[in-house]
């Protein structure tokens, strides 16, 4: 069970807006800056190697995302990841769509060897990232997220890190403690970057809470939270799209039901 329930994470990141360093790709940017300061986080998108470890050393966390990659990207990458190392200063990890080509799997394998705080992705990622095969098409899941319990579990234990399979109903574990969130809209797969953004919120997450399994169910759940009331007056993806900024903003910490969490 959580000792910090998701109210506390959405308490927490509001309390001290941490900064995250979020090395994201060209289209989850805006995005992921403006679902941040929406929930009380301040973002950077700081990624060339030049400054990117600098940048690391005073922030509250870091997030990796793989989306748009190229050789100058992961120097930056991997220059800011062994700076949080350097500095005990939390990250996360985001496949995506990492067994689309060779050099993207290269990439992904370097990056996971570094064991990450979190890694969040959908469950054809967490499944190939495994071992496993699945079905999924470029950034799209084509597997369920209880198909990839298994593997996260696995994972969690291999690199130490804490495993977030998110989809209709999203799965975390540590490889010992686990935990299902409901909530969310059918609009969020219909929107681009609210996965990526995720990510990075989940950097906000784990830079306010101590215990990183706790931030990240709070995380999702606060996601889900926020999905689900914008999605009682959304007309489609694009109105969704603001009421969810909007949602997240007026969510009060009581909104964020503990019934949103189950744990088996």
């Amino acid at each position: 069970m959580m000792t910090t329930t998701p109210g506390d994470v959405l308490k927490a990141i509001r309390a001290q807006s941490p900064l995250v360093q979020c090395i994201t790709n060209y289209v989850a940017m805006n995005v992921s800056a403006n679902v941040l300061l929406a929930t009380g986080a301040s973002p950077a998108m700081v990624h060339a190697s030049e400054e990117s470890g600098d940048f690391t050393a005073v922030v509250g966390a870091l997030t990796i995302n793989i989306g748009t990659l190229s050789p100058s990207w992961v120097e930056g990458m991997t220059t800011a990841i062994n700076a949080a190392h350097t500095h005990s200063k939390p990250w996360v990890f985001d496949p995506v769509a990492h067994f689309a080509t060779p050099y993207r799997s290269g990439v992904a394998r370097d990056i996971l060897s570094l064991e990450p705080t979190v890694i969040r992705g959908n469950a054809s990622e967490i499944l190939a990232l495994s071992g496993r095969s699945g079905s999924g098409k470029g950034v799209d899941a084509g597997d369920a997220v209880a198909a990839a319990k298994d593997g996260a579990r696995e994972l969690a234990v291999r690199y130490k890190s804490i495993v977030a399979v998110t989809g209709e109903q999203d799965f975390v574990t540590d490889g010992t403690r686990a935990a299902h969130i409901e909530g969310g809209s059918p609009f969020m797969p219909q929107v681009t970057a609210l996965g990526c953004a995720l990510t990075c919120l989940t950097g906000a997450g784990i830079a306010a809470v101590e215990d990183p399994f706790d931030a990240t169910v709070g995380v999702l759940a606060i996601y889900g939270a926020a999905g689900r009331e914008a999605g009682k007056t959304a007309d489609g993806p694009g109105s969704f799209a603001w009421k969810f900024l909007d949602a997240l903003n007026a969510l009060a910490p009581e909104d964020v039901s503990a019934e949103l969490v189950g744990y088996r």
